[in-house]
């Protein structure tokens, strides 16, 4: 196969959360740039139409279905529409996420702690369940699960956040088994990025990270990994966590 065939998508049904925006977005467009037809979700309908009219543009078909990953029982209805519209999903990515900062461990609330809890980890261990018994009745797919380096160097402030994403981590082993041989599943564990979020970030976070190439990634910048884990590029690749962070120590 030539590289350009290594990384086609043509053909294939990406289903993107947390699709609208940062990371998300970039991805969706990639896909979309490689051939591939997406669903969208997140909670604002209006954001995802905007990421829609952008695949379309390219000559490939988008849904928008909003949704709360971190609700269950908006998740099945999620899958179904996409099925219903589509036939199949060839490629999840479970992006959606949030990652709210707490003024001590003390202070961290119960409610805090669960809302993160259900956004970051119960909502992708759902949907990839859901996701990943079509796949493997279906005869093949790929599952990525975008997780974070803060699940390997965790603070105090964001504990909550870095444990859900070390579940994932984990989770992420559990899926390549559970479906595997037919569905590979695998993490990409980004480092800091450039997205909405990082406007609130001090300066010098913004401008300088301790890391081998010493900057903040540009969101384009992960589409790479994606599309690498996505295609048939990685077809001997699953149960791996690939960081994406510049070269943090």
């Amino acid at each position: 196969m030539t590289a350009a065939q290594l990384f086609d998508l043509t053909g294939k049904v990406a289903l993107v959360t947390g699709g609208s925006r940062g990371l998300g977005r970039e991805m969706v467009l990639g896909f979309a740039r490689a051939g591939a037809d997406v669903a969208i979700t997140s909670r604002k309908r209006e954001a995802c139409e905007a990421v829609a009219a952008d695949v379309t543009a390219m000559g490939r078909a988008a849904l928008v279905h909003p949704c709360h990953i971190g609700h269950w029982d908006e998740l099945e209805p999620l899958v179904d529409a996409v099925y219903e519209r589509f036939g199949r999903i060839d490629i999840l990515v479970n992006n959606a996420g949030m990652s709210p900062l707490a003024p001590s461990l003390l202070e961290t609330s119960e409610a805090l702690f669960d809302k993160i809890v259900d956004v970051n980890l119960k909502g992708p261990f759902r949907l990839a369940a859901l996701v990943g018994a079509r796949m493997k009745a279906a005869g093949g797919g790929a599952i990525i699960n975008i997780s974070s380096t803060g699940a390997i160097r965790p603070a105090p402030r964001f504990a909550a956040y870095a444990a859900s994403k070390a579940g994932l981590n984990a989770l992420t082993t559990a899926l390549a088994f559970e479906y595997g041989p037919e569905v590979r599943v695998n993490t990409i564990s980004p480092g800091q990025f450039l997205t909405d979020v990082s406007a609130a970030w001090p300066p010098e976070q913004r401008e300088r990270t301790p890391g081998a190439i010493p900057r903040c990634g540009d969101p384009a910048e992960i589409v790479g990994t994606a599309l690498y884990l996505a295609s048939a590029a990685s077809s001997y690749v699953t149960g791996a966590i690939l960081r994406v962070d510049g070269g943090l120590p």
